[in-house]
């Protein structure tokens, strides 16, 4: 039996752990958090008792019992526990959650962390045991506990007050704020228009180039309207603009460094279109190993990091590995070290890297999934790039000029690749990086070259408004405000998708009218708590904390009073109809004032005198496009007319009587074509086969003419004929005719069926019956009826509401 037992979060991690360490060592995984704070800790209460300095009351997880269970009985026979969660505050609460529900003595507990799993990293680990480092897990404790405090205050006020199932919190509220904010500039903005001229100069030689006109008569161009527009670009027609001044200028452009957490979300967003979630989901695994031809390895270091540093030893590798494959002049004599410059970085720990340079990503490609190999590729590139040598570039630039027109040309050109060869940095807006003036030639000049002007031509423009933060765009945002830490960008993108805030659309961020709604009663009655700086302020407490430089109780103390305050205050003071409701001019049918109400699926008019009148329709510009129908009688009531309506699944047809009368327009595929011949149902007799369409997916299916009574239905097209053994009516089963009462293939073609002819058939085979659809029960399998056999019918254990078949 193993004498120590090892800890980690996943399973991968734990098989791939446990091929290092040998048959000393059981390595057992927790899955994640064993124990949190209760999700309904009941009415009025929050699952920590903030009367006795916050205890937290946390509970074991239904899920995660059997896990505990399995790893208290192994650390009872073990001589040592070693906790090998991950390196950061989540995964040193990890430890001491598991070591607290599972009993472990502190005396068998060691604490072990590595930021790459390879057998190298691992074995140093545990040369070097330490014990759980308690202000980390004070610092997550107090996160997860004033987070608890911010989502169970305000969110039952937000419900109250504005609508149900809303909720709030300390990073979640301030990242909708920041994408409302921006929408209201998108709005407030007023596009001003602007024109640029561009001429085709040609030298004494003949050759040509374009320059830009920059001044006129020493002012920066400002050319507002076409009218000015076309006066310069006459008067520039006539001159002859000499070279005043040609500038020469070298420079040397940097790589960018290696991923951090929030870089690789973003650069992930632009260049692979993958979401912050979906990213750190095939980082994890990445991490966590995969199969290589050195054996099972973890391919990339730990993925939540705020650190740009690289270890000297995987610097020297990179170096090895770039003089190999590009030559000596793309190394750099030393390692490149960037200093991060994110607020509370880490620097303990390492950016994210491959756990081996010589592991390229065209290695990989027969052993990890598509999008996995593209994320590796994107982070070799990235680790290897940072440590080559720089990019060098060349730009000239020509200054001319003829009486008040000033003109510019410039021209850039890449001297050396550099670290360009392997990796460029995306953009957030635009394509990628593009120097100014790459691609253009300028011919050789000298100051006091004349030039004549070939061509001028003046373009218009509009300046455009800031644009709609991506996820990637939001992330660094948070990011440059200090606002959340690497394990939370993801998950806080996520929340306020799912809540309902913000949607997603073309890969950009657009606030739903509910979040402008939330973030102004925030902003004006809880402004200190959804403050940008407040926020921030919040993360560097709990770095403090972290570092044991604060005590994390009468932190809490002094958050909670007030806003247990405040929030009492404004559940007296506010009122729904301030946040939901907004007067308007319209009148109803009945000529009731009409306002606007807030509802779940956006804002829209509705008659005041609610619900005496309940009359609503589209705010004017948000009506629904027009409908097939609108405007008949209803056939129903006969009173009313069609119309179109907008309601939860969307827009549909119904009466104008409604709620007098309920009629809508049910609109679908046509009816399949009735069967030319008469087909006996095969279960019951009595009845007889006719084609049906199913509701939800509009496939065609058969089915008795007697439903409900009879619930005999079959995919297989009936064909007319019929097995002379058993009198079982014959269907269409792709190539062949089979008996839909015992399951034998006809010896006929189907093509060769005749209604109403007796056909022969081979032995019984009720296999032959299953329903071809996925997921569903087979269609007229044999079942023993007082004939030869019947059709199977839908399954009793739920009621069908129509024939379940094809569907």
């Amino acid at each position: 039996m193993p004498k120590n037992l090892v800890i980690v979060e996943s399973p991968a991690k734990a098989r791939t752990i446990e091929r290092y360490l040998g048959s000393d060592y059981s390595v057992l995984a927790s899955y994640g958090h064993v124990r949190d704070l209760p999700e309904n800790p009941g009415k009025g209460k929050f699952g920590v008792d903030v009367d006795h300095d916050f205890a937290p009351e946390y509970v074991i997880s239904d899920d995660r019992r059997k896990q505990v269970t399995a790893i208290e009985k192994a650390a009872r026979g073990a001589d040592a526990v070693y906790l090998a969660t991950d390196l950061d505050r989540e995964g040193e609460a990890i430890a001491w959650h598991v070591a607290e529900a599972a009993h472990v003595p502190s005396s068998k507990t060691h604490r072990v962390t590595f930021s790459e799993i390879t057998e190298s990293a691992i074995r140093e680990a545990f040369a070097h045991p330490r014990d759980i480092d308690q202000n980390l897990v004070d610092a997550q404790q107090t996160r997860r506990i004033v987070d608890r405090l911010v989502g169970y205050t305000l969110s039952p006020l937000l419900s109250r007050k504005v609508r149900g199932g809303l909720s709030a919190g300390r990073v979640q509220s301030v990242a909708v704020r920041l994408v409302v904010e921006r929408e209201r500039e998108i709005e407030a903005f007023s596009a001003r228009e602007y024109w640029t001229i561009e001429a085709i100069l040609a030298t004494a030689t003949g050759d040509t180039f374009p320059a830009e006109l920059v001044r006129i008569e020493g002012e920066a161009l400002a050319v507002a309207d076409e009218a000015t527009a076309a006066r310069h670009v006459a008067a520039l027609r006539d001159t002859r603009p000499v070279v005043r001044k040609v500038v020469v200028r070298t420079q040397k452009r940097s790589p960018a460094p290696p991923f951090t957490t929030s870089t690789l979300q973003q650069e992930a967003s632009r260049k692979l279109s993958f979401s912050p979630k979906r990213t750190m989901s095939i980082a994890q695994r990445l991490y966590e190993g995969a199969d290589t031809p050195d054996g099972h390895v973890g391919l990339i270091t730990y993925m939540r990091t705020d650190s740009t540093a690289i270890a000297g030893i995987a610097m020297g590798e990179a170096r090895e590995v770039i003089g190999e494959r590009y030559g000596s002049p793309f190394t750099m004599p030393k390692g490149r070290v960037y200093k991060t410059k994110s607020k509370g970085a880490q620097e303990a720990h390492e950016s994210i890297r491959p756990t081996s340079f010589r592991r390229d990503p065209d290695s990989l490609a027969g052993t990890l999934k598509p999008d996995e190999l593209r994320l590796y590729r994107l982070i070799w590139q990235r680790a290897l790039a940072s440590q080559m040598a720089p990019k060098e570039l060349e730009t000239t630039t020509v200054e001319l000029a003829d009486g008040p027109y000033e003109l510019r040309a410039s021209s850039t050109k890449t001297l050396f690749e550099g670290f360009s060869r392997v990796y460029t940095e995306g953009r957030d807006d635009g394509s990628d990086e593009d120097e100014e003036g790459s691609g253009r030639r300028i011919p050789e000049l000298a100051e006091g070259d004349p030039t004549t002007v070939r061509d001028v031509t003046p373009t218009q423009h509009f300046t455009e408004p800031p644009p709609r933060f991506t996820e990637a765009t939001l992330i660094k945002a948070l990011e440059e405000h200090g606002i959340g830490r690497p394990s939370t960008y993801a998950a806080t993108i996520s929340t306020i998708v799912d809540r309902g805030y913000v949607r997603v659309e073309e890969r950009r961020l657009r606030p739903e009218p509910v979040a402008a709604v939330v973030t102004d009663l925030l902003v004006e009655h809880f402004g200190d708590y959804v403050d940008l700086e407040f926020t921030a302020r919040m993360e560097e407490e709990l770095d403090e904390i972290a570092r044991g430089e604060r005590a994390w109780v009468p932190l809490l103390q002094a958050f909670y009073a007030p806003l247990r305050d405040r929030v009492a205050e404004k559940r007296r003071e506010l009122r729904r109809r301030d946040f939901t409701t907004e007067e308007t001019d319209e009148v109803c049918s009945l000529g009731h004032p009409m306002v606007i109400r807030l509802g779940r699926n956006g804002r829209f008019l509705a008659c005041s005198q609610y619900p005496e009148h309940k009359e609503s329709r589209p705010l004017p510009g948000d009506e629904p496009p027009p409908q097939a129908g609108t405007g008949e009688v209803c056939p129903k009531c006969g009173e009313g007319t069609l119309v179109a309506k907008n309601g939860r699944f969307g827009p549909f047809v119904g009466c104008s009587r409604y709620p007098d009368c309920d009629y809508i327009k049910k609109d679908g595929p046509p009816p399949p074509d009735p069967l030319p011949f008469e087909v006996t149902c095969p279960k019951n007799h009595d009845g007889h086969l006719v084609p049906r369409r199913a509701r939800r997916t509009g496939n065609v299916f058969w089915g008795c003419s007697n439903y409900p009574k009879c619930d005999f239905t079959t995919n297989y097209e009936p064909l007319g004929g019929v097995h002379d053994a058993d009198d079982g009516p014959l269907a269409r089963k792709g190539d062949a005719a089979i008996c839909l009462v015992c399951g034998s293939t006809s010896e006929t073609a189907p093509d060769d069926i005749v209604p109403g002819g007796r056909f022969a058939g081979g032995p019984p085979d009720p296999a032959a019956l299953a329903r071809p659809a996925r997921g569903r029960r087979p269609a007229g399998r044999g079942r023993p009826a007082a004939r030869a056999g019947a059709g199977r019918s839908t399954s009793r254990r739920t009621r069908p509401t129509e024939p379940a078949a094809g569907a």
